[in-house]
């Protein structure tokens, strides 16, 4: 396949604080997906410029909960990396954050965009949209707790009736905030409906520090198109790189160079899931892990010849041995299909 060129067009890297991403392409925090197994995945398939942990509850971590603990598994290899945190007691956020700046997080991210009502019941994640002023202690107790840049990331608001995310920014940044991810969804919308990237517009417009935009980016050209609509300065990518993270390859190729290359072969599909399955296996079994990840394997061969069949055969897996036997089948049928 050729490569697909667009206009010559380089898109700089950013600092978040002394923290240089580049390139600007940021893998997105998410709930049981975003393990250091799948974080190291990603950047040595997608070079991207920053990963994120997926949201750690700082309520688990003050009381020692042995499955957060574990969350607290980040490699050199990952840097620079965010750890994103949520809650809603001050104390108890700051308290989460020097632990993890002294583990080494990069960067401190404030959860503000979780819609979940396990969060939110909990005055946490999207909820803090609603209550202003629980919100500014919180940044301000984090931002004190740290030496290291923080970040926020959030919803436009509760509801298209009710967005607050750019006065709420205006007085993260004063507090000092040193950039900003907004899902240009609202929290009542989940991920239904579309992103309406014109919120992201309206942030960077009202804050010094650097926007990152996240929401519908599903390829390389999304990603351009929503940086030149918005001026923001780097994109998030979550859902779309489950399973394919080739996209964050191709985006980062895309943004740098004006072209990209031609999707990964069946053998490329196996190595890496393989990989993922391999290195989560070191840290929860290996039962566990092809457990675990039995969807995500299965998104990476989604839409090929054999997919269907193939996909049924893994959701069955339970070792490595034969999850490998079961992609080596499907990758030797793929490759003969014309």
């Amino acid at each position: 396949m050729p490569l697909r060129n667009s206009p010559a067009i380089t898109v700089p890297p950013f600092s978040i604080g002394t923290v240089k991403i580049v390139p600007p392409v940021v893998l997105a925090p998410m709930a049981d997906v975003t393990n250091s197994a799948f974080r190291r995945l990603c950047k040595a398939i997608g070079r991207i410029g920053l990963v994120c942990t997926e949201q750690i509850s700082t309520q688990a971590l003050h009381y020692r909960s042995r499955r957060t603990l574990q969350m607290l598994d980040w490699t050199p290899q990952e840097q620079p990396l965010s750890v994103q945190l949520f809650g809603a007691d001050p104390k108890i956020m700051a308290e989460a954050a020097a632990i993890v700046q002294d583990l080494g997080a990069a960067i401190v991210d404030i959860n503000m965009g979780c819609w979940v009502p396990k969060v939110c019941r909990q005055g946490a994640g999207a909820a803090l949209l609603r209550d202003p002023e629980t919100a500014l202690r919180v940044v301000e107790a984090v931002v004190r707790a740290v030496s290291v840049p923080v970040t926020v990331k959030m919803r436009a608001g509760w509801s298209p009736r009710d967005l607050t995310s750019v006065p709420l920014a205006v007085r993260f940044q004063d507090a000092g905030v040193q950039a900003f991810t907004l899902h240009a969804r609202t929290a009542a919308q989940g991920f239904s409906g579309a992103a309406d990237w014109r919120w992201i517009r309206d942030i960077k417009a009202a804050v010094r520090v650097p926007v990152i935009g996240n929401g519908d980016i599903r390829s390389p050209e999304d990603a351009l198109h929503m940086l030149q609509d918005t001026g923001c300065d780097g994109v998030m990518i979550g859902r779309a790189a489950i399973g394919n993270p080739w996209i964050l390859r191709h985006t980062v190729e895309y943004l740098t160079t004006g072209s990209y290359g031609p999707p990964p072969t069946p053998a490329d599909r196996v190595e890496a899931a393989m990989r993922l399955a391999a290195d989560l296996a070191q840290s929860m079994g290996e039962e566990r892990a092809v457990v675990h990840l039995r969807g995500q394997i299965s998104a990476m061969v989604r839409g090929t010849p054999g997919s269907a069949k193939t996909r049924e055969r893994i959701v069955h897996a339970s070792t490595l041995q034969e999850l490998r036997r079961i992609l080596e089948q499907w990758a030797e049928q793929a490759e003969q299909t014309p």
